[in-house]
Protein backbone atom coordinates (compact mmCIF):
# COMPACT_ATOMS: atom_id res chain seq x y z
CA UNK A 1 0.00 0.00 0.00
CA UNK A 2 2.85 2.34 0.76
CA UNK A 3 4.38 1.76 -2.67
CA UNK A 4 1.10 2.79 -4.31
CA UNK A 5 0.96 6.01 -2.23
CA UNK A 6 4.55 6.80 -3.16
CA UNK A 7 3.83 6.25 -6.85
CA UNK A 8 0.76 8.49 -6.66
CA UNK A 9 2.75 11.25 -4.89
CA UNK A 10 5.40 11.11 -7.59
CA UNK A 11 2.72 11.38 -10.26
CA UNK A 12 1.20 14.42 -8.51
CA UNK A 13 4.62 16.13 -8.23
CA UNK A 14 5.31 15.46 -11.91
CA UNK A 15 1.93 16.96 -12.82
CA UNK A 16 2.71 20.04 -10.69
CA UNK A 17 6.05 20.43 -12.45
CA UNK A 18 4.35 20.04 -15.81
CA UNK A 19 1.92 22.85 -14.92
CA UNK A 20 2.58 26.59 -15.37
CA UNK A 21 5.59 27.89 -13.49
CA UNK A 22 6.78 31.40 -12.60
CA UNK A 23 6.02 33.67 -15.58
CA UNK A 24 3.64 31.10 -17.05
CA UNK A 25 1.51 31.41 -13.87
CA UNK A 26 1.31 35.14 -14.45
CA UNK A 27 0.38 34.73 -18.11
CA UNK A 28 -2.40 32.26 -17.21
CA UNK A 29 -3.80 34.65 -14.58
CA UNK A 30 -3.68 37.51 -17.07
CA UNK A 31 -5.63 35.57 -19.69
CA UNK A 32 -8.10 34.40 -17.06
CA UNK A 33 -8.79 38.01 -16.04
CA UNK A 34 -8.94 39.09 -19.70
CA UNK A 35 -6.15 41.63 -19.32
CA UNK A 36 -4.33 42.51 -22.50
CA UNK A 37 -0.56 42.23 -22.74
CA UNK A 38 -0.44 45.90 -23.79
CA UNK A 39 -1.91 46.93 -20.41
CA UNK A 40 0.67 44.84 -18.54
CA UNK A 41 3.49 46.35 -20.63
CA UNK A 42 2.23 49.85 -19.83
CA UNK A 43 2.13 49.16 -16.07
CA UNK A 44 5.58 47.52 -16.06
CA UNK A 45 7.07 50.20 -18.38
CA UNK A 46 8.35 47.44 -20.68
CA UNK A 47 8.08 46.55 -24.33
CA UNK A 48 5.60 43.85 -25.28
CA UNK A 49 8.53 41.72 -26.43
CA UNK A 50 10.04 41.75 -22.92
CA UNK A 51 6.67 41.03 -21.28
CA UNK A 52 6.26 37.94 -23.49
CA UNK A 53 9.82 36.89 -22.57
CA UNK A 54 8.92 37.27 -18.87
CA UNK A 55 5.80 35.11 -19.36
CA UNK A 56 7.85 32.43 -21.13
CA UNK A 57 10.50 32.42 -18.34
CA UNK A 58 13.16 33.82 -20.68
CA UNK A 59 14.72 36.02 -17.99
CA UNK A 60 17.99 36.74 -19.80
CA UNK A 61 16.17 39.19 -22.07
CA UNK A 62 15.47 41.43 -19.05
CA UNK A 63 19.15 41.82 -18.11
CA UNK A 64 20.38 41.42 -14.54
CA UNK A 65 18.41 39.13 -12.17
CA UNK A 66 17.40 42.10 -10.03
CA UNK A 67 15.33 43.50 -12.93
CA UNK A 68 13.63 40.15 -13.59
CA UNK A 69 12.68 39.74 -9.92
CA UNK A 70 11.37 43.29 -9.72
CA UNK A 71 9.12 42.82 -12.76
CA UNK A 72 7.89 39.45 -11.44
CA UNK A 73 6.88 41.05 -8.14
CA UNK A 74 5.01 43.89 -9.86
CA UNK A 75 3.34 41.51 -12.33
CA UNK A 76 2.18 39.27 -9.44
CA UNK A 77 0.54 42.25 -7.73
CA UNK A 78 -1.23 43.28 -10.94
CA UNK A 79 -2.86 39.88 -11.59
CA UNK A 80 -3.33 38.85 -7.94
CA UNK A 81 -0.95 35.86 -7.88
CA UNK A 82 0.92 34.99 -4.68
CA UNK A 83 4.44 36.27 -5.29
CA UNK A 84 5.92 33.68 -2.91
CA UNK A 85 4.83 30.90 -5.29
CA UNK A 86 6.23 32.83 -8.25
CA UNK A 87 9.60 33.35 -6.56
CA UNK A 88 9.72 29.71 -5.43
CA UNK A 89 9.44 28.73 -9.10
CA UNK A 90 12.01 31.37 -10.09
CA UNK A 91 14.64 30.19 -7.59
CA UNK A 92 14.00 26.53 -8.47
CA UNK A 93 14.56 27.32 -12.15
CA UNK A 94 17.64 29.53 -11.67
CA UNK A 95 19.33 27.72 -8.75
CA UNK A 96 21.55 25.59 -10.97
CA UNK A 97 22.61 28.63 -13.00
CA UNK A 98 23.37 30.76 -9.94
CA UNK A 99 25.42 28.19 -8.01
CA UNK A 100 29.09 29.17 -7.84
CA UNK A 101 31.64 26.72 -9.26
CA UNK A 102 33.32 24.40 -6.79
CA UNK A 103 37.00 25.23 -6.50
CA UNK A 104 39.26 22.79 -4.73
CA UNK A 105 41.38 24.40 -2.05
CA UNK A 106 44.98 24.33 -3.12
CA UNK A 107 47.37 23.09 -0.50
CA UNK A 108 49.95 25.66 0.41
CA UNK A 109 53.52 24.62 -0.11
CA UNK A 110 55.69 25.45 2.85
CA UNK A 111 58.56 27.60 1.77
CA UNK A 112 61.81 27.44 3.64
CA UNK A 113 63.41 30.80 4.21
CA UNK A 114 66.98 31.04 3.00
CA UNK A 115 69.62 32.42 5.42
CA UNK A 116 70.59 35.14 2.95
CA UNK A 117 68.35 37.93 4.36
CA UNK A 118 69.44 37.20 7.94
CA UNK A 119 73.11 37.47 6.94
CA UNK A 120 72.44 40.83 5.25
CA UNK A 121 70.64 42.18 8.35
CA UNK A 122 73.49 41.07 10.61
CA UNK A 123 76.05 42.76 8.34
CA UNK A 124 74.13 46.04 8.43
CA UNK A 125 73.94 45.94 12.23
CA UNK A 126 77.67 45.29 12.50
CA UNK A 127 78.50 48.21 10.22
CA UNK A 128 76.24 50.53 12.21
CA UNK A 129 77.80 49.41 15.53
CA UNK A 130 81.35 49.93 14.18
CA UNK A 131 80.51 53.43 12.91
CA UNK A 132 78.96 54.37 16.27
CA UNK A 133 81.98 53.04 18.23
CA UNK A 134 84.44 54.90 15.97
CA UNK A 135 82.57 58.17 16.36
CA UNK A 136 82.36 57.90 20.17
CA UNK A 137 86.13 57.07 20.47
CA UNK A 138 87.04 60.17 18.41
CA UNK A 139 84.94 62.37 20.69
CA UNK A 140 86.64 60.96 23.82
CA UNK A 141 90.13 61.55 22.37
CA UNK A 142 89.29 65.16 21.49
CA UNK A 143 89.77 64.72 17.80
CA UNK A 144 86.45 66.32 17.00
CA UNK A 145 86.56 69.82 18.45
CA UNK A 146 83.67 72.14 18.04
CA UNK A 147 84.63 75.76 17.28
CA UNK A 148 83.40 78.13 20.01
CA UNK A 149 81.11 80.90 19.01
CA UNK A 150 82.77 84.25 18.51
CA UNK A 151 82.17 86.67 21.39
CA UNK A 152 81.94 90.45 21.07
CA UNK A 153 85.18 92.35 21.55
CA UNK A 154 85.56 93.63 25.13
CA UNK A 155 86.51 97.26 25.61
CA UNK A 156 90.20 97.93 26.29
CA UNK A 157 91.02 98.74 29.95
CA UNK A 158 91.89 102.28 30.82
CA UNK A 159 95.62 103.02 30.92
CA UNK A 160 97.29 104.86 33.82
CA UNK A 161 98.04 107.76 31.51
CA UNK A 162 94.37 108.27 30.91
CA UNK A 163 93.65 108.25 34.65
CA UNK A 164 96.12 111.17 35.21
CA UNK A 165 94.25 113.48 32.90
CA UNK A 166 92.68 116.32 34.84
CA UNK A 167 88.97 116.00 34.76
CA UNK A 168 88.59 119.75 35.32
CA UNK A 169 90.41 120.61 32.09
CA UNK A 170 87.86 121.55 29.49
CA UNK A 171 87.86 119.49 26.41
CA UNK A 172 88.23 121.03 23.01
CA UNK A 173 84.86 121.65 21.47
CA UNK A 174 84.11 121.54 17.78
CA UNK A 175 83.25 124.90 16.25
CA UNK A 176 79.57 125.54 15.77
CA UNK A 177 78.46 125.67 12.15
CA UNK A 178 77.53 129.03 10.75
CA UNK A 179 73.87 129.77 11.23
CA UNK A 180 71.98 130.27 8.02
CA UNK A 181 69.12 132.63 8.46
CA UNK A 182 65.86 131.72 6.91
CA UNK A 183 64.58 133.82 4.08
CA UNK A 184 62.48 136.70 5.42
CA UNK A 185 58.78 136.44 4.73
CA UNK A 186 57.65 138.27 1.61
CA UNK A 187 56.27 141.76 2.15
CA UNK A 188 54.40 144.26 0.12
CA UNK A 189 54.51 143.80 -3.63
CA UNK A 190 56.26 140.44 -3.34
CA UNK A 191 53.10 138.96 -1.86
CA UNK A 192 50.94 140.30 -4.67
CA UNK A 193 53.24 138.91 -7.37
CA UNK A 194 52.92 135.28 -6.13
CA UNK A 195 50.07 133.34 -7.80
CA UNK A 196 47.32 132.13 -5.55
CA UNK A 197 47.19 128.37 -4.99
CA UNK A 198 43.74 126.96 -5.68
CA UNK A 199 42.27 124.63 -3.07
CA UNK A 200 41.96 121.00 -4.25
CA UNK A 201 38.51 119.97 -5.36
CA UNK A 202 37.27 116.83 -3.60
CA UNK A 203 34.80 114.86 -5.67
CA UNK A 204 32.24 112.89 -3.75
CA UNK A 205 31.95 109.26 -4.81
CA UNK A 206 28.96 108.54 -6.98
CA UNK A 207 26.21 106.67 -5.22
CA UNK A 208 25.18 103.51 -7.03
CA UNK A 209 21.67 103.71 -8.40
CA UNK A 210 18.98 101.72 -6.67
CA UNK A 211 16.86 99.74 -9.12
CA UNK A 212 13.35 98.41 -8.60
CA UNK A 213 12.72 95.14 -10.39
CA UNK A 214 9.32 93.48 -10.73
CA UNK A 215 9.17 89.88 -12.01
CA UNK A 216 5.87 88.25 -13.01
CA UNK A 217 5.73 84.49 -13.63
CA UNK A 218 3.39 82.85 -16.14
CA UNK A 219 4.74 79.37 -15.37
CA UNK A 220 7.38 77.60 -13.32
CA UNK A 221 10.84 79.17 -13.62
CA UNK A 222 13.88 78.77 -11.36
CA UNK A 223 15.14 82.32 -10.66
CA UNK A 224 18.30 83.73 -9.03
CA UNK A 225 18.60 87.52 -8.52
CA UNK A 226 21.54 89.33 -6.79
CA UNK A 227 22.57 93.00 -6.55
CA UNK A 228 26.00 94.66 -6.84
CA UNK A 229 26.80 93.95 -3.16
CA UNK A 230 26.27 90.23 -3.71
CA UNK A 231 23.00 90.12 -1.74
CA UNK A 232 20.58 87.43 -2.88
CA UNK A 233 17.35 89.26 -3.57
CA UNK A 234 15.48 86.17 -4.82
CA UNK A 235 16.62 82.55 -4.97
CA UNK A 236 13.69 80.19 -5.53
CA UNK A 237 11.23 78.61 -7.95
CA UNK A 238 8.71 81.06 -9.37
CA UNK A 239 5.18 79.75 -9.91
CA UNK A 240 2.39 80.67 -12.32
CA UNK A 241 0.65 83.93 -11.33
CA UNK A 242 3.35 84.95 -8.81
CA UNK A 243 4.85 88.47 -8.84
CA UNK A 244 7.91 89.48 -6.79
CA UNK A 245 9.02 93.07 -6.11
CA UNK A 246 12.77 93.50 -5.58
CA UNK A 247 15.15 96.44 -5.12
CA UNK A 248 18.91 96.62 -4.94
CA UNK A 249 22.08 98.35 -6.04
CA UNK A 250 22.88 98.32 -9.74
CA UNK A 251 23.96 96.33 -11.57
CA UNK A 252 21.46 93.58 -10.72
CA UNK A 253 22.26 90.14 -12.13
CA UNK A 254 19.50 87.65 -12.82
CA UNK A 255 19.32 84.05 -14.02
CA UNK A 256 16.03 82.68 -15.37
CA UNK A 257 15.80 78.91 -15.82
CA UNK A 258 12.85 79.18 -18.23
CA UNK A 259 12.78 82.69 -19.68
CA UNK A 260 9.59 81.97 -21.63
CA UNK A 261 7.61 82.06 -18.37
CA UNK A 262 8.72 85.50 -17.02
CA UNK A 263 8.18 89.18 -17.78
CA UNK A 264 10.33 91.92 -16.14
CA UNK A 265 9.73 95.57 -15.22
CA UNK A 266 12.66 97.83 -14.24
CA UNK A 267 11.62 101.06 -12.46
CA UNK A 268 8.05 100.40 -13.70
CA UNK A 269 9.23 100.18 -17.34
CA UNK A 270 9.15 96.99 -19.42
CA UNK A 271 12.53 95.30 -19.77
CA UNK A 272 13.20 93.23 -22.87
CA UNK A 273 15.05 89.99 -22.08
CA UNK A 274 17.51 88.67 -24.67
CA UNK A 275 16.73 85.54 -26.65
CA UNK A 276 16.98 82.45 -24.41
CA UNK A 277 19.42 79.63 -24.91
CA UNK A 278 17.99 77.30 -27.55
CA UNK A 279 19.12 74.18 -25.67
CA UNK A 280 17.75 74.82 -22.16
CA UNK A 281 15.75 78.10 -22.51
CA UNK A 282 17.87 79.88 -19.86
CA UNK A 283 18.74 83.60 -19.81
CA UNK A 284 21.37 85.44 -17.73
CA UNK A 285 21.28 89.28 -17.69
CA UNK A 286 22.98 92.19 -15.87
CA UNK A 287 20.48 95.04 -15.40
CA UNK A 288 22.26 98.41 -15.16
CA UNK A 289 19.39 100.92 -15.52
CA UNK A 290 16.22 101.56 -17.48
Amino acid sequence: MSEENQDSAEEVSEKEQDGPRCGERLAAARREQEISIQEIAKELHLDEFKVRALESNDFDVLGAPVFAKGHLRKYSQLVGVDEDDVFADYYAMTRAEGMPPIVARRKKVRQEMSPGPWIAVAAVLLVAAAAYWWFVIRLENGTVVSQPASSPTAPAPATPADENIDATQPTEQAPEPARVEDDPPPQGDDVADEPAVAAPVVQEPAVAEQLRVSITFTGECWTEVSDADGRQLFFSMGNDGQTVELSGKAPITALFGNADNVSVLVNDNPYDLPAPNAANRTVRVAILDQ
